[in-house]
């Protein structure tokens, strides 16, 4: 039995569609049927419900699919035993939001391009709904979001949060502690409409009295660092996204009365029976991420 057959079944199965699977192994789709139907021949049972434009698994179908996870499961264990490794770099598509981008992701890939020297890497900058939904689809292996979707088969862990500062202009704020409210006076920019910290400032701006404040929503952290070099407003951006920045522009971590809350970040991937290598790096970035976050604050000017 062709295991690489097995696997496009897997996948097709798992995502519910061909196209989908196709773009997870990069063949085309008229290679991904083949394959499928080629094992449906040796098989000697329909595996796919064609009837229907609606994808569906026949009971054989559902049945085999059981098996095809421990077949590449056994598959993945036998070459871990023997050192065997497929030709070619291990490809691992990372999709990330942009405050783990600017905080602690460049340096946990030199870190795993040192344990993996064939490791290449596929990575992906986009907002949490659309990284969710690539994760869901099998776009991606590996995704970094401030949320997390409802799809059974893909598996979530959380990290350790990001801690959420105000950042102004150096020479427009001094070193003394702010009021809410006297921020909000120099315009507030925060992320993209129904983000995590976008809801968080509007909560909180709540809570403290601040009514009706200016909040303009950027998708783009730097867009954002630029506004606010410019003298456009005050910025809500994780501390570890910003640390380096205060050295060499003239920003400032401001000191505020009121607390912004820390940004919760999501590590979700799906199970891949054939690798386990999205776990793997999974563990290193947790452990990255940890450590990272635990240095503390560093001297703000």
């Amino acid at each position: 039995m062709n295991l690489r057959f097995v696997e496009a079944f897997h996948w097709a199965a798992s995502l519910k569609s061909i196209t989908r699977a196709a773009e997870k192994l990069h063949i085309t789709q008229s290679t991904m049927s083949s394959r499928i139907a080629s094992l449906e021949e040796e098989l000697g049972v329909v595996l796919l419900d064609r009837r229907e434009k609606q994808f569906r698994l026949t009971v054989a179908g559902q049945r085999f699919q059981r098996l095809a996870v421990k077949l590449l499961d056994m598959q993945r264990q036998i070459r871990q035993e023997l050192g065997g490794n497929s030709a070619g770099p291990l490809l691992l598509r990372i999709g990330s939001i942009e405050s783990v981008v600017h905080s602690w992701l460049p340096a946990w890939l030199q870190e795993i391009r040192s344990r993996y020297p064939d490791f290449a890497l596929e990575l992906t900058v986009e907002t949490s709904p659309v990284l969710t939904e690539q994760i869901r689809r099998g776009a991606q292996d590996l995704v970094f979001t401030s949320t997390v979707g409802s799809d059974t088969a893909v598996r979530s862990r959380l990290m350790t949060p990001m801690e959420m500062v105000f950042v102004g202009h150096r020479e427009r704020f001094g070193t003394r502690s702010h009021t809410l409210e006297e921020l909000a006076a120099h315009d507030l920019i925060t992320f993209q409409r129904g983000s995590q910290p976008h809801q968080g400032l509007l909560q909180l701006c709540q809570e403290w009295g601040v009514i009706e404040p200016r909040v303009h929503a950027i998708s783009s952290i730097s867009a954002m660092v630029q506004l606010v070099e410019g003298g456009f407003g005050v910025a809500t951006l994780p501390r570890a996204s910003v640390r380096e920045l205060t050295r060499r522009l003239p920003l400032r971590i401001l000191r505020c009365e009121a607390t912004l809350p820390p940004l919760q970040i999501h590590a979700s991937y799906r199970e891949d029976p054939s690798s386990s290598l999205a776990e793997l790096v999974l563990d290193s970035a947790l452990e990255h991420a940890r450590r990272t976050q635990g240095k503390g604050r560093t001297a703000e000017k």
